[in-house]
């Protein structure tokens, strides 16, 4: 399958880039499109993790202002732990960075869980989702005025009791709870350490 871009134009270079393409692209029975116009929203790769802390058995998640969601909801989302990739740096060593960031925790084990792009019709994001341990204690976490982050830390069961009743709005936090349940649910329902 082919894609041909006729133009390309910046119209926004901020946190995000909003680009406007017009392109062809060749369809199922083998023709090529006409001109097609889209926009897309270029935010570069981000990382999230289900933390667990293994030394209490309690998933470790963020609660923090999304401010784009005020508009259908309260505002405040709670979700893993998340963040963008920097320039030059693997997935990997930006969700530990993000770890220690947001909850002080440092790594211990950390697992893939997931590749995905969270919204492929408008923007070319891709999520580097992983499943991380740790058993230190939390230690300082870094504070800003940008972002005031909570911690939550719960048993499993609860956490898929927000799942269950609709209280976990974030569709990262959803597949990772998700994921958990399932792994779970293979090691008989309790938390031991993912292997």
């Amino acid at each position: 399958m082919k894609v041909d871009i006729e133009r390309t134009r910046r119209l926004l270079d901020d946190f995000f880039r909003i680009d406007e393409v017009v392109l062809r692209y060749q369809k199922f029975d083998g023709s090529m499109s006409g001109p097609v116009r889209r926009l897309v929203l270029d935010r570069g790769d981000a990382v999230a993790a289900l933390v667990m802390n293994a030394g209490n058995g309690r998933v470790v998640l963020a609660k923090q202002l999304r401010f784009p969601t005020c508009a259908n909801g309260p505002g405040w989302i709670t979700e893993i732990v998340a963040g963008l990739v920097d320039a030059g740096e693997t997935p990997d060593a930006a969700i530990r960075r993000e770890i220690r960031e947001e909850t002080g925790y440092t790594v211990d084990r950390l697992e893939p869980v997931s590749t995905f792009y969270v919204t492929p019709g408008g923007s070319n994001e891709r999520v580097f989702l992983f499943y991380a341990e740790t058993s230190a204690p939390a230690g300082p976490r870094e504070r800003s005025d940008e972002e005031d982050i909570a911690l939550v830390e719960l048993e499993p069961a609860a956490a898929f009791r927000m799942l269950d009743a609709g209280e976990i709005a974030d569709a990262k936090t959803i597949i990772a709870l998700w994921w958990l349940r399932a792994r779970l649910g293979r090691q008989g329902g309790n938390y031991v350490a993912i292997s």
